[in-house]
């Protein structure tokens, strides 16, 4: 039973990372230590059965109440106090580091090895770049889910696809990358409508297609990844390393750069606590074994 509770947690979590731009749940499922359980369990679902229903059922019920119950608290949160929001979740970032480090020196592979680095190198500057294109791009336009059809439909599955798989990625936020698609704020709306019983035959297809997509994708990129940490450990925990260290000025700048920004001692006094509290929560739960 507490291996669920602590389960639940650690999803409830990944699942708050989603909701935010620049924040990836991968990065915080790698953090808090059932990133490689997490991928492993959704590759070879069937093979152990019972093992990784035990293991994903806590861990996918903790997201989906944190997604349902925290996007309005997130929300007001970060229109309210959004220096102190975005830097808890920097707190989490910083907190996972020590956990990464000795996974790394605990990995198999020559350490000192030049291609090492360049991989911490390109998955960094993908993580900025990905922070970036926000201000780059402004998206790619105004997306509307009246008048569906079977061309939008399909569409709305492919997003899923890439949505999902960089949610699995350490370090890319699925939202952040929705919200460049135009996704972002559609699907937001659309699930606040759909708990509230609004429209409940569009809302219903809309969420059934691109939670297919969703789930679809975070199948292919667990499969990649599994493979990844088997063959080339040490380069991936590299490359993890790169995603993670960049997370800590994206996750800032994704959420800050478009705000208006007053700063007063009382926020400052609560960035304090809430970047220790991330800390704290992040090691906390990655130093707990499951």
């Amino acid at each position: 039973m507490k291996k669920a509770i602590i389960l639940f947690l650690k999803g409830f979590v990944m699942g708050i990372a989603n909701i935010i731009p620049g924040v990836s749940g991968g990065t915080l499922a790698l953090i808090m230590g059932i990133y490689e359980d997490f991928i492993g369990a959704i590759s070879h679902f069937f093979s152990n059965f019972k093992k990784n229903i035990l293991f994903l059922v806590p861990v996918f019920l903790g997201m989906g109440v944190a997604i349902l119950s925290m996007s309005s608290i997130i929300s007001y949160s970060y229109k309210h106090i959004p220096i102190a929001t975005t830097l808890f979740f920097v707190g989490l970032v910083l907190g996972g580091i020590p956990l990464l480090t000795r996974k790394l020196k605990d990995s198999k592979g020559n350490k000192k090895n030049i291609l090492n680095y360049i991989i911490f190198g390109l998955t960094f500057a993908l993580v900025i770049f990905m922070a970036l294109a926000d201000t780059i791009f402004k998206g790619l336009g105004a997306v509307s889910f009246s008048n569906l059809n079977a061309l939008k439909l399909i569409v709305l599955f492919l997003v899923g696809v890439l949505a999902a798989g960089t949610m699995v990625i350490p370090g890319v936020s699925g939202s952040l990358v929705l919200m460049l698609l135009g996704y972002y704020y559609p699907v937001v709306d659309t699930i606040k409508d759909f708990i509230h019983f609004k429209n409940l035959g569009t809302n219903f297809i809309v969420l059934s297609v691109f939670g297919l997509g969703i789930l679809i994708g975070i199948v292919l990129i667990s499969k990649l990844f599994e493979y990844l940490f088997k063959r080339q450990e040490t380069k991936t925990y590299f490359g993890v390393l790169g995603f993670i260290y960049a997370s800590i000025i994206a996750i800032p700048y994704s959420a800050l750069h478009n705000l208006t920004l007053s700063f007063n001692v009382y926020e400052a006094i609560l960035s304090v606590v809430l970047v220790i509290a991330g800390i704290f929560i992040a090691y906390y739960l990655g130093d707990k074994k499951d």
